[in-house]
């Protein structure tokens, strides 16, 4: 009779662990993720000269995946970027020595002060289902991300501040339009003139 005692105990300890195990993964998941703020800045364009700088989707999406390449923007997920009717974001993430592979594609818009905000449309990670939220701060805690891009999980966007994007010389740049549907992309330039 003991024997069927201590198997009962073990067996109950090992439940009440794993309850416990999930009720903490469960927690961590839907907890609200702190957030930065949008910067209010408007830098200053005066002595500068303007020039208006169209491209299309194909240009751009060039650009995009060098400057990822180039600044060694990589973390856990090997990711690109792509432009289609819309941002997509492509990555392949191990788990648990599986890989698994990421989708996520955002609506673009560009904002009166010259900055882009990418709002979250739709997330396939395999075939599981996980809150946008948190893919969201995972990607924002375990990538090396320009300080001009913000990522902000509870809103589910993330936010390009290119008025705090630093170029050589003193160039700013910001978005006139953003259209990806009618591929109509266009930045405005500014350069020093002093």
């Amino acid at each position: 009779m003991k024997k069927k005692n201590i198997w009962k105990f073990l067996f109950i300890t090992l439940l009440s662990i794993n309850i416990l195990f999930l009720f903490i993964l469960g927690t961590m998941l839907f907890l609200a993720v702190d957030q930065e703020p949008i910067p209010k800045t408007n830098v200053s364009t005066a002595n500068m000269s303007e020039f208006l700088i169209r491209t299309e989707k194909q240009d751009l999406n060039a650009l995009i995946n060098h400057y990822i390449e180039k600044e060694g923007l990589d973390g856990p997920i090997h990711y690109r970027v792509l432009l289609t009717d819309e941002v997509e974001l492509y990555g392949e993430v191990q788990v648990f020595s599986q890989s698994m592979y990421l989708k996520m594609t955002f609506e673009p818009e560009a904002l009166e002060n010259g900055d882009l905000i990418l709002r979250q449309k739709s997330l396939s990670l395999g075939d599981v289902k996980l809150p946008v939220t948190y893919i969201l701060k995972f990607i924002r805690d375990s990538y090396k991300l320009p300080e001009w891009v913000i990522i902000q999980p509870n809103d589910k966007q993330i936010y390009v501040s290119l008025q705090q994007m630093k170029l050589k010389s003193g160039i700013q740049v910001r978005a006139e339009e953003f259209s990806l549907v009618d591929d109509r992309i266009a930045m405005k330039m500014f350069v020093p003139v002093d």
